[in-house]
This record gives structure tokens, sequence and C-alpha cells, in this order.
């Protein structure tokens, strides 16, 4: 979820193109500028092509997921009228388009989330039905479509419903897209964000805006740069656009000037890299998902006997025994650990333990707060949050540390990451090395780096 690891065979191959070519800004006409735009041309074909785009997509290049929902956010005619409906289960990136639906009078509205993360679909479709378009005032749906932290894959499917009702959709997928196979010709969606580096590890600093012409006409940048238009009158107040709809929008997404064009051979290889393996994934890694959550939660501290860890996120219903078939949650694992007198054990020492076995997992609230909250049963405090509080404001009124500890799985994992992970967790079941390890954590100096 947090990145992929790279692949050794397409870090060689871009290294190899880039050392026998010579590529240029995009907005000439040399050859190495014609590379470019070629390596442009191909890679946005390869993304229509890798999420079954049927004809009236196109592909709008960005720095991230986040970049490109800035884009859609920035750009949407919200006014007076206007709905912004999305889950309580989002990322921040998904929050943070209520900051520009709120500037231009939308209503902001919430599909409240489960204890375990995603919603009630009926509930949503009542949400949804209750706040739908009127008066032509345009409106939004936003759609998780995988929790980055519940582990929740959300129905796709109450993406027709919005659409049916007059919202505009747009589908979060970078949570989504690095394990599951999506289809924009099965499940149109006005816009859908990704980033290359959680889907195959390389390159980063590259993600994608995959949208509808036909939405992207509605949407407008609130400035221009660089080659999006095509006549700036300097000085006075007149500016064509440039007539090239993804261009318009392209050139400002990427970082607030050119694309990355030394990058997007990269992401037309690691499309075919991820396409090779994308039907056998969900089928291994629903194998290692059951192994690892039914260790773990047989995991026992030896002085006690109590459970050694809490797993909150929603485990997979069904273990996959069929090449092809869609797992119907995602692959990470989102715990909190215990003491033997069944306590929280602060995340920090955690991670501080899983570094010394040089084991990366994350801790915290993963950039989202609603599923984080849903999770730890916190939802009545979030609420009586006020302006200018602080993290360390909000824990010391839970009386802990926020946040739990993430495992992700992905394309890069085997058996032997797993076996490592339930080996490090056995350490902590076990009471002399984890008070041993308790101990070397205490006395690590303050401002040292561990």
């Amino acid at each position: 979820m947090g990145g992929a690891q790279h692949p050794e065979s397409l870090v060689r191959a871009h290294s190899d193109f880039l050392s026998e070519s010579i590529l240029g800004n995009t907005h000439s006409v040399s050859n190495s500028s014609k590379l470019s735009s070629i390596c442009a041309h191909d890679a946005r074909d390869a993304v229509l092509s890798f999420f079954r785009a049927p004809p009236g997509y196109t592909v709008i290049f960005t720095a991230n997921a986040t970049g490109a929902l800035k884009l859609v956010g920035e750009s949407y005619p919200f006014k007076q009228g206007s709905s912004y409906v999305l889950c309580a289960d989002s990322h921040n990136s998904v929050h943070g388009i209520r900051e520009f639906a709120s500037r231009h009078g939308a209503e902001v509205h919430y599909i409240p989330s489960m204890p375990t993360g995603g919603f009630i679909l009926s509930a949503a479709k009542d949400i949804l039905q209750q706040y739908h378009p009127r008066d032509s005032a345009p409106s939004l749906f936003a759609l998780t479509g995988q929790s980055n932290i519940s582990n929740t894959k959300n129905p796709l499917e109450i993406l027709v419903h919005a659409s049916a009702l007059g919202y505009h959709t747009l589908l979060d997928a970078a949570a989504l897209a690095p394990t599951s196979t999506i289809s924009l010709e099965n499940t149109p969606v006005d816009a859908m964000a990704i980033s290359f580096y959680k889907m195959f590890g390389y390159p980063t600093g590259v993600g994608a805006l995959v949208v509808k012409e036909s939405f992207l006409k509605l949407l407008e940048r609130p400035w221009f740069a660089g080659g999006n238009v095509d006549v700036v009158q300097v000085p006075g107040t007149l500016v064509t656009r440039s007539a090239s709809l993804h261009e318009r929008f392209e050139v400002c997404a990427m970082q607030d000037g050119t694309i990355n064009y030394l990058s997007l051979s990269a992401v037309t290889d690691g499309l075919r890299f991820l396409s090779a393996y994308l039907p056998f994934l969900p089928l291994r890694l629903s194998c290692l998902m059951h192994f690892l959550t039914s260790s773990l939660i047989q995991m026992r501290h030896d002085s006690t006997g109590a459970p050694v860890v809490k797993i909150l996120s929603k485990p997979p219903s069904k273990r996959l025994k069929y090449i092809g078939e869609e797992a119907d949650s995602g692959s990470t694992v989102s715990l909190i650990f215990l003491s033997p007198s069944g306590d929280m054990i602060p995340n920090s020492f955690v991670e501080h333990v899983a570094v010394s076995h040089n084991i990366s997992l994350r801790t915290g609230c993963m950039c989202n707060p609603g599923g984080a909250a849903a999770l730890l049963g916190i939802e009545d405090q979030m609420a009586l949050l006020y302006p200018g509080v602080t993290l360390k404001d909000f824990e010391q009124v839970v009386g802990r540390e926020l946040g739990v500890v993430r495992i992700s799985l992905g394309l890069a994992t085997t058996f032997h990451d797993v076996w490592r992970v339930i080996d490090f967790v056995s350490n902590l079941a076990n009471d002399r090395i984890r008070r041993k390890l308790w101990d070397a954590w205490i006395n690590v100096p303050v401002g040292q780096a561990i």
C-alpha cells in the first residue's frame, strides 16, 4: 500500500533505454522531443489498455494519485446547491477535496464507516439519494476503491448507482489497482486516480488521472502555465488554452511543469510487467493472507495465555482457490499489539522492534483518519475535536498512542517474508525477550535515531 518493491528487471530495462536514447522536452519538434512524445503516447495507450477503458477516455499524467485527486477538486465546478459525498473511510487526499467544495458553497456529506471500515451499501444509497443533484448544481461522489487501513474493498457498483442519480463519479484506486483487475468498460467512472509506484514500485513521481473527455470538458483549471496554453496575451488578460484536452491539465499537474518524460517509458514497461502477474496475484496473496492472519490470531503470551495481537481490519471472508478469482478484501492487516494483561503496547515500541529485525511496516493512522477512528472505536472523541487541536492533544484525551500497526502484502511478498513477520511477533509473545526489547527501547536517548 505504501509503495511496492521495484522489480530489478524493470529498473534495468529503463536504465538500458535511457543509456541508448536522448529524450527532450515534449514542447518541441526536435528528434529527442519527438521520442519523448512517442513515449508519452505509448504510456497513455498502455494505461487505457490496462484498465480496459472504452473510447472516450484519456489519461492525464500527474505526480501521483494525490495530484490527480487535487486536479479534480480544484477544477470541479462546485457552487451553491452542489454536494460533495464521500466515505468516512478514505485517504486524506479524498477528504481534502472538501476544502474546494466548501469554498464554493457546496455541502459536504459523509457516508459513515462500519467498525471494520467500509460502509453499508444501503446506507450509502440512502445518503446519495438524499443529497442527489438538484437545480442543475453539479455534484461529485468520491469512492475509495480499497481502504488503505481497514482493508475493505468497496462495491464498485455504487458508482453506477450514483451516476444514475446525476452525480459525477471519482474513484480513488490508489490502493485497489496494485492487486485487483479494474475494467472501466464494466464499471464506467468519470475519473479515476492511480499511483504507479504503488502498482509496480518504479518509477516514483508519476501517477495518472484516467478520465472521460466529456467530464474533462466540465473542469476548469484556476490558472495556466507552460504548455497547456496556445496563446497568452502579455500584457493583457487574454489566454487561449491548448486544443488538446489532456494538455490543458497535464502540464500543471506534473509538479507544476513539464511532464516527467524520462520516466514514462518505465510506466509502459511496468504495466506490461504487472499484466503478466496480476491474474495469479490474488490467489497467491489469498494464501499468504490466510496463513498470516490465522497464525497471528493463534499467537499467545507465554506468561498469561492472552492474545498477542488484535486484528482490527477486515479479514478475507473467503480463501481463493482458482486463478482469475478476485478477493473480496485487500492484502493488508491493521492490528494493535497487546501486553500480557491486555493493554495496548505502544506502536512506537512495535515499530522500533520491527526496525531491529529489518522488517518494514507502518504505524499510525495511514493518512486515513476516518478509517482509523472506526477501527479504534474513537469516533465519539473525533466528534469533540476543536480548532487548532494537535495529535498530541488528541492522544492525551484518548489516553494512548493513536493508530494501528499495518502489515502490507503485495506483488513482491514471499512466504519467507510472512514467516519472518510471524517470527517477529513470536518474540513479543515471549515474556523474557519482550522485556529485554522494552528495556532497550526505553533506554534509547531522546533524539537518537533508532
